[in-house]
């Protein structure tokens, strides 16, 4: 599996620097480099890569520009890079996968092209999910209808999951209701938990705080975002299959075509 890749960064040595580093990983193709924001936004489109690291601070569109820039196509995973570490919320708020500080730690970076690699390979297992789904809906729906959740079994799955979690965070624990989170971001090994307006971070993967969040109440909706079915109030259409939820809260989230199975529970 090759990862085609482009290089975004309004300096030529960082550039330069990250080739270099990225060299060691033979799955990594650097396609092409950008040197700012609007020629990255018209080469991610035309190439369409499977990755792009991208600078935050570039004058004019800056990386967080970038990646509005090109919500109206499937985007590919983002990887961005930053001096500052404030920056870090934003990062999970524009859906990136991971993000680096400069001067970037070889240790740090090969993290994230691990989860890259597994970012990618969950994509395709769930395409090829969805692909099977629609198959068994067609020729045999009664089968589908079968692999619902008895009354018993619903009860022993409730029990599974996590009522309350804990996070520490700005030095303190703070103690979350499950029910009271409205959406998860994620960014590499930190989550974005937001409870209406407040808003926490966790470190742990989204592989693994899946498993602690009831499935019937929280989905995924895009590669790095889950959502509480429950706290949604609108769904609204947009293109290309995709569409937006529209949270108690009033906050807008995009559903993905690879998760549109999700909006199918709120159309009838």
């Amino acid at each position: 599996m090759t990862i085609r890749t482009i290089l975004i960064d309004d300096e030529k040595l960082a550039i330069q620097g990250m080739q270099l580093r990225l060299e060691k990983f033979e799955d990594i193709e650097i396609i092409d480099t950008c040197l700012n924001g609007r020629e990255a936004i018209r080469k991610i489109k035309t190439l369409k890569p499977d990755l792009v690291f991208l600078d935050i601070q570039m004058p004019g569109f800056d990386g967080f520009s970038v990646v509005k820039g090109i919500m109206d196509i499937e985007p590919p995973l983002v990887v961005f890079c930053t001096a500052y570490s404030e920056h870090a919320v934003k990062a999970f708020e524009a859906q990136a996968v991971d993000y680096l500080l400069k001067p970037v730690d070889d240790v740090r970076l090969a993290d994230a092209i691990d989860r890259i690699r597994e970012r990618i390979r969950d994509k395709k297992g769930r395409e090829e999910a969805d692909k099977l789904m629609n198959v068994l809906n067609e020729v045999a729906p009664d089968a589908v209808e079968a692999l619902d959740l008895g009354e018993d079994d619903e009860a022993a799955a409730s029990n599974r999951y996590e009522k309350l979690i804990n996070i520490k965070d700005r030095g303190q624990i703070f103690r979350v209701d499950v029910d009271t989170i409205e959406r998860i971001d994620a960014a590499g090994d930190y989550m974005c938990i937001y409870t209406g307006d407040n808003s926490l971070i966790l470190r742990e993967t989204m592989k693994d705080l899946e498993k602690r969040l009831d499935p019937r109440n929280f989905q995924r909706v895009h590669r790095s975002t889950i959502v509480n079915l429950g706290l949604v109030r609108q769904v609204k259409p947009h293109t290309n299959g995709e569409c937006f939820l529209v949270l108690e809260s009033g906050a807008q989230v995009k559903v993905s075509r690879s998760y549109r199975d999700v909006v199918a529970r709120f159309v009838h």
